[in-house]
């Protein structure tokens, strides 16, 4: 089973990233993971994917005053909603949290989306909400003790400075050992390459999980070496990413050294997949025989 961790479908053109083109709507996602893509020379295809809004549009609502903060984070999750509802058998709903639209508002969607609709994973994006994670607990604290109540684990934007290097999240992990914690984009994003703190993290605590896209490849073969195996999981940020280049960069794996490590199918299949699915309570697969 492949499972994508990070896909944005929208309604609207992301208004942080502005991509050209025009929105980048479910359908054609859904296109998308059906790909085929090639891997050790077997045509898959992306089996399920956790969608969650852009995360420039997670911010217009709020920013203008119009809408009350209950309503800016229905307004922002509407299409995902609706996605999820539509293609209930191949997406995956991830709540965004946003702090500035009101603590109670955010904490209460949480259980809501999580409870009422199906939701299985909490985002946090402090530097696109504007928060520093090792200084606002107030903001932090209460989201994370939702999620432990609901466990649900939660994806860490990560990359970004100044509020999106990985080790300012590491006080509330630690404060919250029983949260799964994924950092997303392994700690590699527009404002740097940080890809060794999550590497480190994920050594160290039990609970830290990095998500392999945006990784550099020879980076990926060197913490593959040393991590745990349940550690990485397949994400591919699409868009602005095209998925198929960050399976083969776990694809390369299964190769020869020095390139890749010899990996075997089936931790091969673990890392696309079957990770993510043992962590949500989903049936993993074994790797396809033909």
């Amino acid at each position: 089973m492949i499972i994508d961790l990070s896909c944005y479908p929208t309604d609207k053109v992301d208004l942080a990233w502005r991509h050209d083109g025009p929105a980048f709507s479910v359908e054609r996602l859904i296109a998308m993971m059906d790909g085929p893509y090639w891997i050790n020379g077997k045509p898959r295809r992306i089996d399920k994917a956790f969608v969650q809004p852009p995360q420039g549009n997670t911010i217009y609502t709020w920013t203008d005053g119009s809408l009350s903060g209950r309503e800016s984070i229905d307004s922002y999750m509407a299409y995902t909603l609706d996605a999820v509802r539509r293609h209930p058998d191949r997406l995956l709903g991830c709540f965004v949290y946003n702090p500035r639209c009101g603590v109670d508002n955010g904490v209460e969607a949480i259980e809501r989306y999580v409870v009422e609709h199906g939701f299985k994973m909490v985002q946090m994006q402090a530097n696109m909400h504007a928060y520093r994670p090792d200084r606002a607990l107030d903001w932090v604290r209460p989201a994370f003790r939702k999620c432990a109540e609901l466990n649900v684990p939660v994806k860490l934007h990560t990359g970004d400075g100044p509020y999106s290097i990985p080790t300012e999240w590491v006080p509330m992990i630690k404060e919250f050992p029983e949260v799964n914690f994924i950092m997303a984009h392994f700690g590699v994003q527009t404002g740097g390459v940080y890809c060794f703190e999550p590497f480190q993290w994920a050594l160290e605590l039990p609970n830290v999980y990095c998500e392999s896209g945006w990784c550099l490849q020879s980076r990926i073969v060197e913490f593959a070496k040393v991590l745990p195996t349940h550690k990485i999981l397949f994400g591919s940020d699409t868009p602005p990413n095209e998925p198929g280049m960050w399976l083969r960069l776990l694809e390369v794996l299964c190769h020869e050294p020095p390139q890749g490590m010899n990996l075997s199918e089936q931790v091969l299949e673990d890392y696309l997949g079957n990770n993510l699915a043992r962590m949500l309570g989903l049936q993993p697969s074994p790797p396809p025989a033909a």
